[in-house]
């Protein structure tokens, strides 16, 4: 069904929640309010977005280190040192150092893309869309939706969790504060691979990640 912006701004304004959770909540049940609040409130995420506005300083650098050839750093922030020690906080750096291993994101979030990376990749699926013939006025549509699936491939939050890809890491982050019970935020990472940049042979190590996780 169709959920109408003015809705999805109740919702909202009620819960704290992201638009983007927001709309997802009201699609899920069918426009309902009060099932969507609901909704949110099951997921945590509605408990996470009244502690998204807390300073989270301090926290760890977790680390993956994949068969000696990629290795990952990653700062996770916190509100206070005693979660920091915690071990389902520290449990949780390592799955998203791994996940940067295996994905290979290029950003934490989507507001950290470059305007000129972006509009590059806008003028390259705009041309996809001219070659495959598609009609000039559906063209900005299809290139919209593109970009949200460029979004997903780059940027971290937004990428399927590798452990379990029916949710996003930004879903397990959310999961993670409700438990927790303060904001936690993941800030910046680096990635580094044996022979990067040297042409060689292209494996697919999101497979090999997935098969020691079933080992």
């Amino acid at each position: 069904m169709s959920i109408s912006a003015s809705l999805v701004k109740e919702l909202r304004e009620a819960t704290g929640a992201g638009m983007m959770d927001c709309k997802k909540a009201l699609v899920e049940t069918n426009g309902n309010m009060d099932e969507a609040v609901k909704y949110l409130r099951e997921k945590g995420i509605a408990k996470a977005a009244k502690k998204s506005d807390r300073i989270a300083a301090e926290g760890i650098i977790a680390s993956y280190i994949h068969g000696g050839r990629i290795g990952v750093i990653v700062e996770i922030n916190s509100e206070t040192d005693f979660v920091a020690k915690n071990e389902e906080f520290q449990e949780f750096g390592r799955d998203v150092a791994m996940q940067v291993a295996a994905a290979r994101p290029l950003y934490v979030r989507r507001e950290e893309v470059p305007t000129e990376a972006l509009e590059a990749e806008k003028e390259i699926l705009r041309n996809q869309a001219l070659n495959e013939g598609k009609p000039a006025q559906i063209i900005d549509k299809m290139v919209e939706g593109r970009i949200a699936k460029y979004y997903k491939e780059v940027c971290l939050l937004e990428q399927p969790f590798i452990k379990d890809p029916d949710k996003t890491i930004d879903d397990l982050l959310k999961e993670k504060i409700a438990k927790i019970g303060e904001n936690l935020s993941i800030r910046r990472f680096s990635r580094f691979e044996v022979g990067e940049g040297i042409e060689k042979k292209t494996e697919n190590f999101a497979e090999e990640v997935a098969k020691q996780l079933k080992a």
